[in-house]
């Protein structure tokens, strides 16, 4: 196998075990495991697949994977908790090497369609966040993505590395890859964050003026 199959791999196998463990903690029966841990697995690539234009059902020639992945989520249905909270336990890792996997295969999947850089860094985000947008979504949770710390920025800019440079060998891919999966670590560790700006409710300011207006 090249080093895109093994990419497609380790972030099918991080993002099935993590949309596993989310239904378990909302405690889904057997089949809403195996239905969130697959969306989370291959939601962000049927996501980047519609935006890039490769047909959706390129999805069910993915054997290994769709095997992979429910062979995955069976291993973690049937683990003791204590092993699941172990694996808890070093989440944010897994997480990170499943974003950085799947947004570099993203950005291969759009440099092989001949797409501008643009494109390239939109495949590389949604196929990286895009699976758990869809998981948070259907567990009745905010996406971790958009509100948590610096995460799809990193999906981005690795989008960014393999669209404008000459990042198609091994060696470099595995680099990218590291760095992505380390600066994830970081943002995590040092708790980075974008700017962000919280708004009141709209009532919240009407009392707020009127109150000002009595002291006047």
């Amino acid at each position: 196998m090249d080093v895109f199959e093994w990419f497609s791999i380790i972030g099918t196998i991080a993002f099935a075990v993590s949309g596993a463990i989310v239904a378990m903690e909302e405690h889904y029966d057997m089949l809403g495991v195996f239905v969130l841990g697959l969306v989370t697995a291959f939601g962000g690539g049927v996501v980047r697949n519609l935006l890039i234009g490769v047909p959706v059902t390129t999805l069910w020639s993915q054997g290994l994977l769709l095997k992979t992945a429910v062979f995955s989520i069976v291993i973690v249905f049937v683990l003791p908790t204590a092993w699941i909270y172990h694996w808890k336990r070093s989440e944010a890792f897994f997480d990170a090497i499943g974003l950085a996997a799947f947004a570099i295969q993203g950005a291969l999947y759009a440099v092989e369609a001949g797409l501008p850089v643009s494109a390239v860094m939109v495949a590389a985000m949604m196929t990286g966040i895009g699976g758990g947008m869809i998981r948070d979504i259907m567990a009745g949770r905010k996406p971790v993505v958009l509100r948590d710390e610096i995460y799809a920025v990193w999906a981005l800019l690795a989008g960014l590395a393999v669209g404008i440079g000459p990042i198609r060998a091994a060696w470099a891919l595995l680099a990218l890859f590291a760095a992505t999966v380390t600066m994830r670590m970081l943002s995590v560790h040092y708790k980075w964050r974008l700017p962000r700006r919280k708004l009141h409710a709209y009532g919240s300011f009407d009392g707020a003026s009127a109150e000002e207006g009595k002291g006047i």
